[in-house]
């Protein structure tokens, strides 16, 4: 029953996203001032959402394990964090080639661009049980401060221009939501990613129990 849920969700986000493709490809118009470029933001921002969301269950796995000391809950964060650095991977690439094409540069060192790949790199390090607990935490300082850098430093990179953000349209209202249509699907994506990779933590952790029985014969 539950393969059939987790397949059927990942079918749904994988027919979204086609017609999200199609929709973005040939529907929506160009950016007036960065021209087809633009599309790839459409990729670009609800790949660091979907991380974000991922960090976050990450986040809050990590505080319930060292708070119950149930392992279940740091397979929760470990898949979580593998499954939120893909995202971030996607994120920091789409954002390099956009700055190719916008700025003429691969690598900018623009501050959230920055704090993206900090953030990735501290996440990186992730290791499992009470250290990588501890440290995915205080890893999610990070995400707050790349989440903020575009509104604490104001270098290369655009400043907010989502609705829920800046209390007004700064983009068009079909491109908005776009935006959070592909999101949506991404974090399908990413729920379906996650659950399979829990399900392979729980049977790696139930055959080392068997090894260790084995072994103590």
């Amino acid at each position: 029953m539950e393969k059939n849920i987790r397949l059927g969700i990942g079918a749904m986000a994988g027919l979204l996203l086609l017609r999200n493709l199609y929709v973005i490809l040939f529907n929506l118009p160009d950016e007036m001032e960065q021209g087809p470029i633009y599309r790839i933001f459409y990729y670009h921002l609800p790949a660091y959402f979907t991380a974000m969301c991922c960090y976050m269950t990450a986040l809050v796995a990590s505080v319930l394990y060292l708070t119950k000391r149930n392992l279940r809950y740091d397979a929760i964060a470990m898949s979580a964090t593998e499954v939120g650095l893909a995202f971030a991977a996607v994120n920091l690439i789409t954002g390099m080639i956009w700055g190719r094409v916008i700025w003429g540069i691969w690598w900018a060192w623009d501050a959230r661009l920055t704090w993206a790949l900090i953030c990735w790199l501290v996440y990186f390090g992730y290791q499992r049980a009470k250290n990588s607990a501890v440290l995915s935490i205080f890893s999610f300082v990070s995400v707050a401060i790349t989440y903020k850098a575009i509104e604490w430093w104001r270098t290369q990179h655009p400043g907010p221009v989502l609705s829920f953000r800046t209390g007004q349209q700064l983009i068009d209202p079909e491109m908005e939501r776009m935006l959070y249509t592909n999101f949506f699907a991404l974090a399908l994506l990413a729920f379906v990613m996650v659950t399979v990779r829990l399900n392979q933590e729980n049977l790696q952790r139930q055959i080392d129990g068997l090894r260790r029985r084995a072994h103590a014969l």
